[in-house]
Protein backbone atom coordinates (compact mmCIF):
# COMPACT_ATOMS: atom_id res chain seq x y z
CA UNK A 1 0.00 0.00 0.00
CA UNK A 2 1.06 3.59 -0.62
CA UNK A 3 1.08 4.78 2.97
CA UNK A 4 4.12 7.07 3.02
CA UNK A 5 3.87 10.84 2.86
CA UNK A 6 5.85 10.95 -0.38
CA UNK A 7 3.24 8.61 -1.93
CA UNK A 8 0.44 10.97 -0.92
CA UNK A 9 2.17 13.94 -2.56
CA UNK A 10 3.07 11.99 -5.70
CA UNK A 11 -0.51 10.85 -6.28
CA UNK A 12 -2.02 14.28 -5.54
CA UNK A 13 0.34 16.79 -7.22
CA UNK A 14 2.99 17.09 -9.88
CA UNK A 15 6.12 16.73 -7.77
CA UNK A 16 8.96 17.69 -7.59
CA UNK A 17 8.35 21.29 -8.67
CA UNK A 18 10.62 24.16 -9.67
CA UNK A 19 11.16 25.37 -6.09
CA UNK A 20 10.39 22.19 -4.16
CA UNK A 21 12.60 19.10 -4.41
CA UNK A 22 13.61 16.23 -2.15
CA UNK A 23 17.05 15.25 -0.91
CA UNK A 24 16.35 11.63 0.10
CA UNK A 25 13.99 12.21 3.06
CA UNK A 26 14.24 16.01 3.42
CA UNK A 27 12.69 18.96 1.60
CA UNK A 28 14.68 21.55 -0.34
CA UNK A 29 13.30 24.99 -1.22
CA UNK A 30 15.08 26.64 -4.17
CA UNK A 31 17.94 24.27 -3.44
CA UNK A 32 18.12 25.30 0.24
CA UNK A 33 18.60 22.24 2.51
CA UNK A 34 15.97 23.25 5.05
CA UNK A 35 16.81 20.57 7.62
CA UNK A 36 20.37 21.92 7.78
CA UNK A 37 18.94 25.40 8.32
CA UNK A 38 16.98 24.06 11.27
CA UNK A 39 19.97 22.20 12.66
CA UNK A 40 22.09 25.34 12.48
CA UNK A 41 19.60 27.93 13.75
CA UNK A 42 16.87 25.94 15.52
CA UNK A 43 13.13 26.60 15.39
CA UNK A 44 10.85 28.45 15.21
CA UNK A 45 12.54 30.18 12.34
CA UNK A 46 11.63 32.69 9.64
CA UNK A 47 13.69 33.17 6.52
CA UNK A 48 13.85 35.38 3.43
CA UNK A 49 15.39 33.99 0.23
CA UNK A 50 16.50 37.22 -1.44
CA UNK A 51 17.19 35.99 -5.02
CA UNK A 52 13.49 35.14 -5.45
CA UNK A 53 12.64 38.86 -5.23
CA UNK A 54 14.81 39.73 -8.23
CA UNK A 55 13.57 36.67 -10.09
CA UNK A 56 9.91 37.69 -9.83
CA UNK A 57 10.60 41.30 -10.77
CA UNK A 58 12.33 40.20 -13.95
CA UNK A 59 9.64 37.63 -14.74
CA UNK A 60 7.04 40.41 -14.77
CA UNK A 61 9.27 42.74 -16.79
CA UNK A 62 9.76 40.03 -19.42
CA UNK A 63 6.04 39.27 -19.58
CA UNK A 64 5.24 42.93 -20.23
CA UNK A 65 8.06 43.30 -22.74
CA UNK A 66 6.72 40.32 -24.68
CA UNK A 67 3.13 41.61 -24.57
CA UNK A 68 4.18 45.10 -25.69
CA UNK A 69 6.09 43.68 -28.65
CA UNK A 70 3.33 41.23 -29.56
CA UNK A 71 0.65 43.95 -29.57
CA UNK A 72 2.77 46.66 -31.18
CA UNK A 73 2.14 48.80 -28.12
CA UNK A 74 3.67 52.29 -28.28
CA UNK A 75 3.89 53.02 -24.55
CA UNK A 76 6.56 52.10 -21.99
CA UNK A 77 6.29 49.87 -18.93
CA UNK A 78 7.35 50.80 -15.36
CA UNK A 79 7.56 48.28 -12.53
CA UNK A 80 6.83 49.72 -9.07
CA UNK A 81 7.28 47.91 -5.77
CA UNK A 82 4.67 48.84 -3.15
CA UNK A 83 6.54 49.08 0.10
CA UNK A 84 3.65 48.15 2.40
CA UNK A 85 4.13 44.49 1.49
CA UNK A 86 7.50 44.53 3.27
CA UNK A 87 9.45 47.62 4.30
CA UNK A 88 12.60 45.76 5.39
CA UNK A 89 15.92 47.14 4.19
CA UNK A 90 17.08 43.80 2.80
CA UNK A 91 13.90 43.56 0.69
CA UNK A 92 14.22 47.12 -0.62
CA UNK A 93 17.92 46.70 -1.41
CA UNK A 94 17.29 43.49 -3.34
CA UNK A 95 14.34 44.92 -5.27
CA UNK A 96 16.22 48.08 -6.22
CA UNK A 97 18.95 46.06 -7.91
CA UNK A 98 16.51 45.67 -10.79
CA UNK A 99 15.88 49.26 -11.99
CA UNK A 100 12.41 49.61 -10.50
CA UNK A 101 10.25 52.38 -9.07
CA UNK A 102 8.48 52.72 -5.72
CA UNK A 103 4.89 53.11 -4.52
CA UNK A 104 4.31 54.47 -1.01
CA UNK A 105 1.26 54.50 1.22
CA UNK A 106 2.10 56.55 4.34
CA UNK A 107 4.31 59.31 5.75
CA UNK A 108 7.22 57.20 7.01
CA UNK A 109 7.63 55.63 3.56
CA UNK A 110 9.08 58.96 2.45
CA UNK A 111 11.71 58.75 5.19
CA UNK A 112 12.69 55.35 3.78
CA UNK A 113 12.87 56.86 0.28
CA UNK A 114 15.16 59.63 1.53
CA UNK A 115 17.40 57.09 3.28
CA UNK A 116 17.66 55.00 0.11
CA UNK A 117 18.52 58.08 -1.94
CA UNK A 118 21.15 59.21 0.56
CA UNK A 119 22.79 55.77 0.43
CA UNK A 120 22.79 55.77 -3.38
CA UNK A 121 20.32 52.88 -3.63
CA UNK A 122 17.52 54.82 -5.32
CA UNK A 123 18.02 56.88 -8.47
CA UNK A 124 17.04 60.53 -8.61
CA UNK A 125 14.85 59.91 -11.66
CA UNK A 126 12.97 56.96 -10.14
CA UNK A 127 9.20 57.37 -9.97
CA UNK A 128 7.76 57.61 -6.46
CA UNK A 129 4.01 57.01 -6.61
CA UNK A 130 2.40 58.29 -3.37
CA UNK A 131 -0.86 56.52 -2.67
CA UNK A 132 -3.10 56.46 0.36
CA UNK A 133 -5.11 58.97 2.37
CA UNK A 134 -2.75 61.84 3.12
CA UNK A 135 -2.67 63.39 6.55
CA UNK A 136 -0.51 66.37 7.49
CA UNK A 137 2.76 64.50 8.03
CA UNK A 138 2.43 62.59 4.75
CA UNK A 139 1.70 65.85 2.88
CA UNK A 140 4.74 67.52 4.47
CA UNK A 141 7.02 64.61 3.64
CA UNK A 142 5.87 64.46 0.02
CA UNK A 143 6.45 68.20 -0.30
CA UNK A 144 9.92 67.90 1.21
CA UNK A 145 10.84 65.20 -1.32
CA UNK A 146 9.56 67.23 -4.28
CA UNK A 147 11.05 70.49 -3.00
CA UNK A 148 14.44 68.78 -2.70
CA UNK A 149 14.37 68.18 -6.45
CA UNK A 150 12.76 64.76 -6.89
CA UNK A 151 10.55 65.75 -9.81
CA UNK A 152 9.27 62.22 -10.48
CA UNK A 153 7.39 62.07 -7.21
CA UNK A 154 3.71 61.78 -8.15
CA UNK A 155 1.11 62.17 -5.39
CA UNK A 156 -2.04 60.23 -6.28
CA UNK A 157 -5.05 62.35 -5.33
CA UNK A 158 -7.34 60.34 -3.07
CA UNK A 159 -9.90 63.02 -2.09
CA UNK A 160 -10.97 66.52 -3.07
CA UNK A 161 -8.92 68.39 -0.43
CA UNK A 162 -5.51 66.88 -1.08
CA UNK A 163 -4.68 68.98 -4.11
CA UNK A 164 -5.01 72.25 -2.16
CA UNK A 165 -3.04 70.86 0.77
CA UNK A 166 -0.20 69.81 -1.51
CA UNK A 167 -0.22 73.13 -3.40
CA UNK A 168 0.25 75.05 -0.15
CA UNK A 169 3.54 73.32 0.74
CA UNK A 170 5.08 72.39 -2.62
CA UNK A 171 7.12 75.32 -3.84
CA UNK A 172 7.22 74.71 -7.59
CA UNK A 173 5.10 73.00 -10.23
CA UNK A 174 4.35 69.34 -9.59
CA UNK A 175 2.72 66.30 -11.18
CA UNK A 176 -0.26 64.41 -9.78
CA UNK A 177 -2.34 61.35 -10.49
CA UNK A 178 -5.99 60.64 -9.70
CA UNK A 179 -7.12 57.37 -8.16
CA UNK A 180 -10.36 55.87 -9.41
CA UNK A 181 -12.76 54.72 -6.68
CA UNK A 182 -13.60 51.43 -8.37
CA UNK A 183 -16.78 49.53 -7.71
CA UNK A 184 -16.33 46.48 -5.50
CA UNK A 185 -17.27 42.89 -6.26
CA UNK A 186 -20.95 42.12 -5.65
CA UNK A 187 -20.07 39.91 -2.65
CA UNK A 188 -18.54 42.88 -0.78
CA UNK A 189 -20.52 44.59 1.99
CA UNK A 190 -20.09 47.97 0.27
CA UNK A 191 -20.44 49.09 -3.33
CA UNK A 192 -17.53 51.45 -3.93
CA UNK A 193 -13.93 51.58 -2.70
CA UNK A 194 -13.31 54.12 0.07
CA UNK A 195 -10.12 55.09 -1.80
CA UNK A 196 -10.06 57.50 -4.69
CA UNK A 197 -12.66 59.54 -6.59
CA UNK A 198 -15.71 58.07 -8.31
CA UNK A 199 -15.74 57.37 -12.05
CA UNK A 200 -18.35 60.06 -12.79
CA UNK A 201 -16.56 62.70 -10.74
CA UNK A 202 -13.04 62.44 -12.15
CA UNK A 203 -13.51 64.56 -15.30
CA UNK A 204 -15.39 67.32 -13.40
CA UNK A 205 -12.68 67.24 -10.72
CA UNK A 206 -9.99 67.75 -13.39
CA UNK A 207 -11.92 70.59 -15.03
CA UNK A 208 -12.67 72.37 -11.75
CA UNK A 209 -9.38 71.99 -9.85
CA UNK A 210 -6.56 71.05 -12.24
CA UNK A 211 -7.21 72.29 -15.77
CA UNK A 212 -6.69 76.00 -15.03
CA UNK A 213 -4.13 75.42 -12.26
CA UNK A 214 -0.74 76.36 -13.76
CA UNK A 215 1.07 74.79 -10.84
CA UNK A 216 -0.36 71.27 -11.29
CA UNK A 217 0.08 68.81 -14.15
CA UNK A 218 -2.10 65.71 -14.36
CA UNK A 219 0.22 62.87 -15.28
CA UNK A 220 -1.49 59.62 -14.29
CA UNK A 221 -4.82 57.86 -13.87
CA UNK A 222 -4.65 55.19 -11.17
CA UNK A 223 -6.80 52.04 -11.31
CA UNK A 224 -6.81 49.34 -8.65
CA UNK A 225 -9.33 46.81 -7.37
CA UNK A 226 -9.15 44.84 -4.14
CA UNK A 227 -9.44 41.40 -5.72
CA UNK A 228 -6.33 42.01 -7.80
CA UNK A 229 -5.74 41.04 -11.40
CA UNK A 230 -7.99 38.05 -12.14
CA UNK A 231 -9.43 36.60 -15.32
CA UNK A 232 -13.09 37.18 -14.52
CA UNK A 233 -15.96 39.33 -15.74
CA UNK A 234 -15.67 41.70 -12.77
CA UNK A 235 -12.04 42.60 -13.51
CA UNK A 236 -12.54 43.11 -17.24
CA UNK A 237 -15.68 45.19 -16.65
CA UNK A 238 -13.87 47.51 -14.21
CA UNK A 239 -10.89 47.84 -16.56
CA UNK A 240 -13.22 48.79 -19.42
CA UNK A 241 -14.83 51.52 -17.28
CA UNK A 242 -11.38 52.78 -16.32
CA UNK A 243 -10.34 53.01 -19.98
CA UNK A 244 -13.46 55.02 -20.82
CA UNK A 245 -12.45 57.55 -18.18
CA UNK A 246 -8.86 57.58 -19.47
CA UNK A 247 -9.79 58.35 -23.06
CA UNK A 248 -12.25 61.08 -21.96
CA UNK A 249 -9.55 62.69 -19.84
CA UNK A 250 -6.86 62.33 -22.48
CA UNK A 251 -8.94 64.25 -25.02
CA UNK A 252 -9.06 67.31 -22.75
CA UNK A 253 -5.76 66.84 -20.86
CA UNK A 254 -2.66 66.54 -23.08
CA UNK A 255 -0.32 66.05 -20.09
CA UNK A 256 -2.05 62.78 -19.08
CA UNK A 257 0.20 60.05 -20.44
CA UNK A 258 0.25 57.22 -17.86
CA UNK A 259 -2.14 54.57 -16.62
CA UNK A 260 -1.39 52.80 -13.36
CA UNK A 261 -3.18 49.44 -13.34
CA UNK A 262 -2.19 48.78 -9.73
CA UNK A 263 -1.18 45.33 -8.60
CA UNK A 264 -2.66 42.16 -7.27
CA UNK A 265 -0.87 39.41 -9.14
CA UNK A 266 -1.56 36.19 -7.22
CA UNK A 267 1.16 34.38 -5.28
CA UNK A 268 1.46 30.59 -5.44
CA UNK A 269 -0.48 29.17 -2.48
CA UNK A 270 -0.72 25.49 -3.35
CA UNK A 271 1.23 22.81 -5.18
CA UNK A 272 -1.76 22.75 -7.56
CA UNK A 273 -1.56 26.52 -8.24
CA UNK A 274 -2.15 27.61 -11.84
CA UNK A 275 -2.28 31.16 -13.22
CA UNK A 276 -1.45 32.28 -16.75
CA UNK A 277 0.38 35.54 -16.05
CA UNK A 278 1.44 36.03 -19.67
CA UNK A 279 -2.10 35.66 -20.97
CA UNK A 280 -3.43 38.22 -18.48
CA UNK A 281 -0.79 40.78 -19.39
CA UNK A 282 -1.29 40.19 -23.12
CA UNK A 283 -5.01 40.76 -22.77
CA UNK A 284 -4.65 43.88 -20.60
CA UNK A 285 -2.28 45.44 -23.14
CA UNK A 286 -4.60 44.41 -25.96
CA UNK A 287 -7.66 45.95 -24.27
CA UNK A 288 -5.83 49.24 -23.66
CA UNK A 289 -4.65 49.28 -27.27
CA UNK A 290 -8.17 48.71 -28.62
CA UNK A 291 -9.78 51.35 -26.39
CA UNK A 292 -7.24 54.01 -27.37
CA UNK A 293 -7.37 53.19 -31.06
CA UNK A 294 -11.17 53.40 -31.09
CA UNK A 295 -11.02 56.78 -29.31
CA UNK A 296 -8.13 57.97 -31.49
CA UNK A 297 -5.89 58.88 -28.53
CA UNK A 298 -2.27 57.84 -27.84
CA UNK A 299 -1.83 54.81 -25.59
CA UNK A 300 -0.56 55.50 -22.07
CA UNK A 301 2.64 54.35 -20.41
CA UNK A 302 1.80 51.45 -18.10
CA UNK A 303 2.69 51.40 -14.40
CA UNK A 304 2.13 48.43 -12.09
CA UNK A 305 2.47 48.19 -8.32
CA UNK A 306 3.38 44.63 -7.40
CA UNK A 307 3.89 44.05 -3.69
CA UNK A 308 2.94 40.51 -2.70
CA UNK A 309 4.07 39.24 -6.10
CA UNK A 310 7.47 40.87 -5.60
CA UNK A 311 8.27 39.62 -2.12
CA UNK A 312 5.69 36.99 -1.16
CA UNK A 313 7.40 33.95 -2.65
CA UNK A 314 10.73 34.81 -0.98
CA UNK A 315 9.53 34.12 2.57
CA UNK A 316 9.06 31.05 4.71
CA UNK A 317 8.52 29.92 8.29
CA UNK A 318 9.66 26.70 9.95
CA UNK A 319 8.19 25.17 13.10
CA UNK A 320 8.71 22.01 15.11
CA UNK A 321 5.79 19.79 16.11
CA UNK A 322 6.18 19.74 19.88
CA UNK A 323 3.37 17.45 20.91
CA UNK A 324 0.23 15.73 19.69
CA UNK A 325 -3.09 16.01 21.53
CA UNK A 326 -5.94 13.60 20.71
CA UNK A 327 -8.96 15.60 21.84
CA UNK A 328 -11.62 13.14 20.64
CA UNK A 329 -11.89 10.06 18.49
CA UNK A 330 -11.41 12.04 15.25
CA UNK A 331 -9.22 15.09 15.87
CA UNK A 332 -5.50 15.02 16.43
CA UNK A 333 -3.89 18.36 17.25
CA UNK A 334 -0.23 18.82 16.35
CA UNK A 335 1.08 21.69 18.48
CA UNK A 336 3.76 23.90 16.90
CA UNK A 337 6.50 25.69 18.84
CA UNK A 338 5.12 29.15 18.01
CA UNK A 339 1.83 30.89 17.20
CA UNK A 340 -0.06 31.36 13.94
CA UNK A 341 -1.67 34.52 15.27
CA UNK A 342 1.69 36.19 15.85
CA UNK A 343 3.85 34.80 13.03
CA UNK A 344 1.33 34.14 10.21
CA UNK A 345 -1.54 36.48 11.08
CA UNK A 346 -3.22 36.20 7.68
CA UNK A 347 -3.98 32.52 8.30
CA UNK A 348 -6.46 33.32 11.05
CA UNK A 349 -7.46 36.87 10.09
CA UNK A 350 -8.53 36.24 6.48
CA UNK A 351 -8.10 32.44 6.12
CA UNK A 352 -5.19 32.98 3.76
CA UNK A 353 -3.62 29.86 2.33
CA UNK A 354 0.08 29.19 2.26
CA UNK A 355 1.93 26.15 1.00
CA UNK A 356 2.55 23.87 4.00
CA UNK A 357 4.90 20.88 3.77
CA UNK A 358 6.97 18.79 6.18
CA UNK A 359 10.68 19.51 6.21
CA UNK A 360 11.74 15.95 7.02
CA UNK A 361 10.45 12.35 7.30
CA UNK A 362 8.85 12.26 3.83
CA UNK A 363 9.16 8.46 3.72
CA UNK A 364 7.24 7.93 6.98
CA UNK A 365 3.58 6.95 7.19
CA UNK A 366 1.18 9.88 7.30
CA UNK A 367 -1.93 10.86 9.28
CA UNK A 368 -4.61 13.51 9.17
CA UNK A 369 -4.11 16.31 11.72
CA UNK A 370 -5.00 19.84 12.76
CA UNK A 371 -2.29 22.37 13.61
CA UNK A 372 -2.45 24.42 16.79
CA UNK A 373 -0.44 27.37 18.04
CA UNK A 374 0.92 28.02 21.52
CA UNK A 375 -1.37 30.85 22.59
CA UNK A 376 -4.46 30.27 24.72
CA UNK A 377 -6.65 31.70 21.94
CA UNK A 378 -9.17 29.43 20.21
CA UNK A 379 -8.40 31.10 16.86
CA UNK A 380 -4.71 30.10 16.97
CA UNK A 381 -4.92 27.19 14.55
CA UNK A 382 -4.43 26.21 10.93
CA UNK A 383 -6.78 23.72 9.31
CA UNK A 384 -8.34 22.65 6.03
CA UNK A 385 -10.21 25.96 5.65
CA UNK A 386 -6.93 27.76 5.09
CA UNK A 387 -5.09 24.82 3.54
CA UNK A 388 -7.83 24.07 0.95
CA UNK A 389 -7.47 20.35 1.65
CA UNK A 390 -7.28 18.27 4.81
CA UNK A 391 -3.85 18.47 6.44
CA UNK A 392 -1.77 15.32 6.30
CA UNK A 393 1.66 15.02 7.87
CA UNK A 394 4.09 12.25 8.74
CA UNK A 395 2.89 10.50 11.90
CA UNK A 396 3.90 12.10 15.16
CA UNK A 397 6.66 10.20 16.97
CA UNK A 398 8.07 11.42 20.26
CA UNK A 399 11.55 10.14 19.43
CA UNK A 400 11.58 11.42 15.83
CA UNK A 401 11.35 15.26 15.60
CA UNK A 402 9.07 16.56 12.85
CA UNK A 403 9.52 20.01 11.32
CA UNK A 404 7.03 21.72 9.02
CA UNK A 405 7.43 24.69 6.70
CA UNK A 406 5.04 27.38 5.49
CA UNK A 407 6.17 28.87 2.20
CA UNK A 408 5.55 32.06 0.20
CA UNK A 409 4.83 33.99 3.40
CA UNK A 410 7.06 36.98 2.61
CA UNK A 411 4.38 39.67 2.20
CA UNK A 412 2.64 41.48 5.07
CA UNK A 413 3.05 38.85 7.81
CA UNK A 414 5.79 40.68 9.75
CA UNK A 415 4.19 44.12 9.69
CA UNK A 416 0.68 42.87 10.43
CA UNK A 417 2.09 40.70 13.21
CA UNK A 418 3.83 43.68 14.81
CA UNK A 419 7.41 42.65 14.11
CA UNK A 420 9.70 43.33 17.08
CA UNK A 421 6.86 44.50 19.31
CA UNK A 422 4.33 42.85 21.59
CA UNK A 423 2.97 39.49 20.54
CA UNK A 424 -0.25 37.81 21.64
CA UNK A 425 0.28 35.92 24.92
CA UNK A 426 3.84 37.33 24.78
CA UNK A 427 4.94 34.58 22.40
CA UNK A 428 8.37 35.76 21.20
CA UNK A 429 9.06 36.70 17.61
CA UNK A 430 11.11 33.89 15.98
CA UNK A 431 14.65 34.44 14.77
CA UNK A 432 14.84 35.68 11.17
CA UNK A 433 17.44 34.44 8.65
CA UNK A 434 18.43 36.04 5.35
CA UNK A 435 19.49 33.67 2.58
CA UNK A 436 21.42 34.85 -0.46
CA UNK A 437 23.85 33.45 -3.02
CA UNK A 438 27.43 34.59 -3.56
CA UNK A 439 29.14 35.17 -6.90
CA UNK A 440 29.67 31.40 -7.26
CA UNK A 441 26.01 30.59 -6.61
CA UNK A 442 26.68 29.15 -3.16
CA UNK A 443 24.17 29.76 -0.39
CA UNK A 444 25.03 32.35 2.27
CA UNK A 445 22.92 32.65 5.43
CA UNK A 446 22.90 35.60 7.84
CA UNK A 447 21.08 36.04 11.13
CA UNK A 448 18.98 39.19 10.63
CA UNK A 449 17.30 39.24 14.05
CA UNK A 450 17.60 36.78 16.98
CA UNK A 451 14.52 35.49 18.74
CA UNK A 452 12.82 38.16 20.81
CA UNK A 453 13.79 38.22 24.51
CA UNK A 454 11.70 38.81 27.62
CA UNK A 455 13.60 42.01 28.43
CA UNK A 456 12.50 43.57 25.14
CA UNK A 457 8.83 42.88 25.83
CA UNK A 458 9.04 44.08 29.43
CA UNK A 459 10.65 47.30 28.25
CA UNK A 460 7.79 47.90 25.78
CA UNK A 461 5.30 47.22 28.58
CA UNK A 462 6.95 49.78 30.83
CA UNK A 463 8.58 47.48 33.36
CA UNK A 464 11.89 48.48 34.94
CA UNK A 465 14.39 45.80 33.93
CA UNK A 466 17.47 47.52 35.34
CA UNK A 467 17.28 45.93 38.82
CA UNK A 468 18.21 42.43 40.05
CA UNK A 469 16.90 39.58 37.95
CA UNK A 470 13.97 37.88 39.66
CA UNK A 471 14.71 34.40 38.37
CA UNK A 472 15.88 31.27 40.11
CA UNK A 473 19.59 30.54 40.18
CA UNK A 474 18.78 26.95 39.44
CA UNK A 475 19.95 26.30 35.91
CA UNK A 476 17.37 24.66 33.71
CA UNK A 477 18.40 21.82 31.46
CA UNK A 478 18.76 23.23 27.96
CA UNK A 479 18.16 21.41 24.72
CA UNK A 480 20.93 22.10 22.23
CA UNK A 481 20.73 21.77 18.47
CA UNK A 482 23.86 20.78 16.55
CA UNK A 483 25.33 23.34 14.16
CA UNK A 484 26.44 22.39 10.67
CA UNK A 485 28.71 24.30 8.33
Amino acid sequence: MNTKYIDLIDQTFDFPQEEFTLDTDNLRFHGIPLIELVEKYGSPLKFTYLPKISENINRAKNWFAEAIEKNGYKGKYYYCYCTKSSHFQHVMHEALKNDIHIETSSAFDINIIENLKEKGRLKNDAYIICNGFKREQYIENIARLINSGHRNCIPIIDNYEELDLLSEVIEDNFKVGIRIASEEEPKFEFYTSRLGIGYKNIVPFYENQIKENDKVELKMLHFFINTGIRDNAYYWNELAKCLKVYVRLKKICPSLDSLNIGGGFPVKNSLAFEFDYQYMIDEIINQINIACQEADVPVPHIFTEFGSFTVGESGGAIYEILYQKQQNDREKWNMIDSSFITTLPDTWAINKRFIMLPINRWHDEYERVLLGGLTCDSDDYYNSEQNMNAIYLPKFRRNKPLYIGFFNTGAYQETIGGYGGLQHCLIPQPKHILIDRDEHGDLVTTLFKPQQKAEQMLDILGYDTSGPKSISKKKLKERTIPVQG
